[in-house]
């Protein structure tokens, strides 16, 4: 799930012609401002707005000005979008860093490229935050926004997160969870547990399962087997995705991808 199978980047460009793609297509805007044309509506986005566009939407890119970008096209990810839309101003940076990753491995040739799902995982999440219909409280949105950031790192404490707001920590954990059906942990975990079934759907979790507990956020991996199988039923070296992953076909621009 949520596999990136291309990531490229546009230099000063002004137009894209119309194209469609079988999977999503992710543009992150690094640079000028223009407009998304689909056949019933012109999206306008700029600097720091990621445009989100579902499977098989013709759609072209115009800028009187110029624009740069960084775009991944994902095979099956998990947003529940139906329509195109734009994501307004990542202002803390952290979907631009996700960008940049994914770019840089997808070009890896030493074996980067099975880090993608990680990093396909990460982008999918933070952009579901922006669902239509979410309306969480800030200090939720804030909560979720701090794990999206660091659950990848097994040295992420948070209960000393939750601490450090001004808030009780009892009272924040009830919030959290009357606004998502989760406690913060329990959110935190699922994270991480999703992010390792996608990391085994690949050659790089198969031969070490602590390192990929590592990579996911465990820094004991008996206990993440424990809560691996917990979850999904079979332990993680057992586990076995629905669909292989897809390869890595090129992309060109002006192109139908089908």
């Amino acid at each position: 799930m949520n596999h990136i199978i291309y990531a490229g980047k546009h230099a000063l460009t002004w137009t894209v012609s119309q194209h469609l793609h079988k999977g999503w297509e992710l543009i992150y805007c690094t640079g000028g401002d223009g407009e998304m044309v689909f056949e019933d509506r012109r999206l306008g986005y700029g600097v720091n707005d990621v445009a989100i566009i579902p499977p098989m939407v013709p759609h072209s890119n115009v800028s009187e000005g110029g624009f740069t970008n960084i775009h991944i096209n994902l095979a099956d990810a998990a947003l529940s979008h139906t329509e195109p839309m734009i994501v307004r101003a990542d202002s803390n940076g952290f979907l631009l860093d996700a960008f940049k990753a994914a770019f840089y491995y997808y070009s890896e040739a030493s074996g980067g490229r099975a880090l993608l799902p990680l990093y396909g995982q990460l982008i999918v999440s933070h952009l579901a935050l922006c669902q239509p219909g979410r309306r969480h409280s800030e200090v939720v949105r804030q909560i979720e926004d701090n794990i999206l950031q660091h659950y990848p790192d097994c040295t992420y404490d948070l209960n000393a997160y939750l601490n450090s707001l001004p808030f009780n920590t009892e009272y924040l954990k009830k919030m959290f969870k009357k606004e998502t059906g989760l406690t913060p942990l329990q959110y935190l975990t699922d994270r991480r547990l999703e992010n390792a079934a996608s990391t085994l759907s690949t050659y790089l979790g198969k031969g070490n399962i602590s390192e990929t507990a590592r990579l996911c956020g465990f820094g004991d991996p008996l206990y993440f087997s424990r809560l691996f199988k917990k979850k999904y039923g079979v332990s993680p070296r057992s586990y076995t995705p629905g669909e292989n992953m897809p390869g890595f076909p090129g992309q060109g621009d002006g192109k139908i991808m089908v």
